[in-house]
């Protein structure tokens, strides 16, 4: 049998993380189970990754590079602060709905973990998430489309409770989750506190 090529196995090994951690919960993710879930040998996760915290981290790369950068990117954009908004908060849910049981994963590791690299990746993330946001609240607020006496920081607190939401939602309803739905819902909500 053919060995499949690092950069493959270590995707699959991360799927795989995040998968056991969504389906089963925080309390089966063990090398054994990884391993299991990808069809390898235990010790084989080891030739990809130095160590589970090796494994979060490379996760929490890929949220920077595959989340992050992508809300940059329509936080800068030149349309509406409406419809950046609304893409910011549909970006956000497909992502985690794509990558289900990240956000367990990026605040229980993270935090119970007490590890000063994770909480420094952590930070990035939370932080980023919310100065993209505000940015198109400010945008909105610099062009008298939204209330200027909003307080841009609670609502960019208020948005960060949102992935929470989604990941209660998705677990409660495994088959019946409608995406759109909820993002139309939040980006309504939104609009609501932010209206003059």
């Amino acid at each position: 049998m053919t060995r499949k090529p690092t950069d493959i196995r270590q995707e699959e090994i991360k799927a795989a993380v995040l998968r056991i951690i969504f389906r089963d919960g925080l309390k089966k993710l063990s090398t054994k189970n990884i391993a299991t879930e990808v069809g390898i040998s235990e010790g084989s996760i080891f030739r990809h990754f130095k160590t589970k915290k090796d494994i979060i981290l490379g996760i929490m790369d890929d949220v920077i590079e595959n989340l992050i950068e992508k809300l940059r990117d329509i936080s800068l954009e030149n349309t509406p602060p409406k419809e950046r908004m609304f893409k910011y908060l549909c970006e956000t849910v497909n992502y985690l709905r794509k990558n289900k049981g990240i956000t367990i994963l990026l605040f229980t590791e993270a935090s119970y973990e007490n590890d000063d690299e994770l909480m420094t990746k952590l930070n990035y993330i939370f932080n980023n998430q919310k100065q993209l946001a505000g940015k198109i609240i400010n945008d909105g607020i610099a062009m008298q489309l939204w209330d200027e006496n909003i307080s841009v920081n609670d609502v960019t607190e208020l948005y960060m409770g949102i992935p929470i939401t989604l990941n209660i939602e998705m677990v409660l309803n495994q088959d019946g989750f409608e995406a759109q739905n909820f993002c139309k819902r939040m980006f309504d909500l939104i609009m609501k506190l932010l209206k003059k």
